[in-house]
């Protein structure tokens, strides 16, 4: 596939983020940048002090995809994968390889529904080359792209056409499920993730995250109309409820985002040779 995500000035970025509206993304912001955080938490000693050193960095482009998603709607389509639209659970009518899906549905239907799990293996590749041939400034750049994407496909949002609820008359669940309950509880969070470990394929790796976040669909739709009963609004009753209900979904695929952000950057480097890291 042709490179969708061009990469530009710091500069341009944080231009970008001051005048672009809220990502597109259901996890937000600060979401994101607990997921990175953590996952910089999983990778090994030899390769730690990269990341480490270069934290700030990719703290303040992990949502890149997202605020170009906003000024460019072509973006979007990397952001999600609709499930749904391949049958039933596990949805084995979907081929993981992009090639064969083209032949069987067509390149039109396969980005109307999403590309994701096959942009997470567009930019492992990226940031393996990268590595490899010492382009470190786009290494550390395409790190905090692909940790973005990696962590799209742990939102159950992103695997499924009712992204925002309107199927079911739950209009904007994702933000309050993905940000809401982040910003408001993400202080109580006991996350651990697991040591970040090779991935033999990222883009089978990155379906089978779609499909385990995808499976958590029902019980947070449950939980968010449980909370809602008997309310007007959505008050901090209905927050502490759907997070009583739903927070330990929300910590999982949280913890479970910075496992997979770490193996895929501890497979890059891996696959790239273990090249020496600069200091």
């Amino acid at each position: 596939m042709s490179r969708r995500f061009p990469i530009v000035s710091s500069l341009g970025i944080a231009l970008a983020l001051l005048m672009a509206p809220s990502p597109l993304s259901a996890w937000g912001n600060n979401a994101n940048k607990l997921i990175v955080n953590r996952a910089i938490d999983t990778l090994p000693a030899d390769l730690r002090p990269f990341f480490d050193a270069n934290r700030s960095i990719l703290l303040q482009h992990v949502n890149d995809p997202f605020v170009t998603g906003e000024k460019t709607p072509a973006e979007r389509k990397n952001q999600f994968l609709y499930l749904e639209k391949y049958g039933r659970f596990p949805f084995e009518a979907l081929p993981r390889s992009y090639k064969a899906a083209v032949m069987k549905f067509g390149k039109s239907k396969l980005e109307s529904n999403g590309l994701l799990p096959w942009q997470i293996g567009v930019y492992s590749a990226k940031l393996t080359e990268a590595m490899r041939v010492g382009k470190w400034e786009d290494a550390k750049l395409y790190a905090a792209v692909l940790a973005s994407y990696v962590a799209a496909a742990h939102d159950p949002f992103n695997t499924t056409d009712n992204l925002d609820g309107h199927l079911t008359s739950q209009s904007g669940i994702n933000e309050r499920f993905g940000a809401i309950l982040v910003d408001r509880y993400s202080s109580f969070f006991f996350m651990r993730p697991n040591d970040a470990v090779f991935i033999a394929d990222p883009t089978d790796r990155a379906f089978e995250a779609c499909l385990s976040s995808h499976s958590w669909l029902e019980t947070i739709l449950y939980a968010d109309r449980d909370a809602r009963r008997g309310l007007n609004a959505y008050t901090d009753e209905y927050y502490d409820h759907f997070y009583n209900e739903s927070g330990a979904i929300l910590i999982r695929q949280i913890s479970d985002a910075a496992t997979d952000v770490g193996s895929f950057w501890l497979t890059a480097w891996k696959n790239a040779g273990q090249p020496q890291l600069p200091r």
